[in-house]
């Protein structure tokens, strides 16, 4: 798996409050994302957010009265999460996404924003996926298209143009193609219903504050496109009968249920 945990662990505050960071281009692609996903939601469900951060998604999930469970490798990051839930009703928990522990079917929806390109062994994570949603449940995702052209303005571009950007943030070897994607997912037993691209804007005044300052303003803007050429966004839905294979067995009882952690 490719995150550097002590880059979050150290990020505190400035998860909700830098400018001189690349977390500020996280905090615009949630803002973009955000009204997508709850459209697409019926309401109140029961959703998990992996590799959830300090909460950007999460929380605002909450706030539109859905019952969140998110899960992260960092602790420190889930502080933060917690802190800023406004709701007080999110389960935050450190758990390994390769190892969800969760009962099968647990969730209506299950959200992995800007974690595929992270972790090499996607088929794991996504047969994980499967067994939690409920048949019929929605998996949201966003990632990183591999081609020359998105490495140079997701790696090198945010190492240029935007301050305080660690080494390795990401790595090309990790993107994937939206066929790739597809593939594995109908191996899974999830089947992509929708894949659109998401795009900063690229002519607008904060755009170009940030090429020049290397600060991200807050009214710095991603939007939907119809290219998956750089990154995509997307959601599939669980089969009624995902099939058979390592990670699609039930977990004991004594794994977590995420309805009970909300009581």
């Amino acid at each position: 798996m490719n995150v550097n945990n002590a880059f979050y662990d150290q990020l505190g505050e400035r998860w909700y409050t830098a400018t001189d960071d690349p977390v500020a281009l996280l905090r615009a692609e949630c803002r973009a994302r955000l009204p997508w996903i709850l459209n697409t939601l019926e309401p109140r469900r029961e959703i998990l957010d992996v590799g959830c951060g300090a909460g950007f998604l999460s929380n605002e999930l909450a706030r539109s009265g859905h019952i969140v469970t998110g899960i992260d490798l960092s602790a420190d990051s889930l502080r933060v999460a917690a802190s800023y839930d406004t709701t007080k009703s999110v389960h935050y928990s450190t758990m390994d996404a390769l190892h969800l522990e969760f009962e099968d079917g647990s969730f209506d929806a299950v959200c992995a924003m800007d974690f595929l390109e992270h972790i090499s062994d996607r088929k794991r994570f996504l047969l994980e996926v499967a067994r939690v949603l409920k048949p019929g449940g929605l998996f949201f995702f966003h990632t990183f298209n591999r081609n020359p052209l998105a490495s140079l303005i997701v790696i090198k571009g945010v190492e240029w143009f935007v301050k305080n950007t660690p080494p390795q943030m990401h790595v090309s070897h990790l993107f994937m193609k939206p066929k790739e994607l597809r593939e594995i997912t109908k191996q899974v037993g999830l089947e992509i219903r929708e894949l659109r691209g998401l795009s900063p804007r690229f002519l607008s005044r904060a755009f170009w504050n940030m090429i020049i300052t290397g600060n991200v303003p807050e009214t710095f803007e991603f939007t939907f496109t119809n290219s998956t050429l750089i990154s995509y966004s997307g959601v599939a839905e669980r089969e009624q009968t995902p099939p058979a294979g390592p990670g699609t067995t039930r977990r004991s009882s004594n794994k977590i249920n995420p309805c009970s952690a909300h009581r």
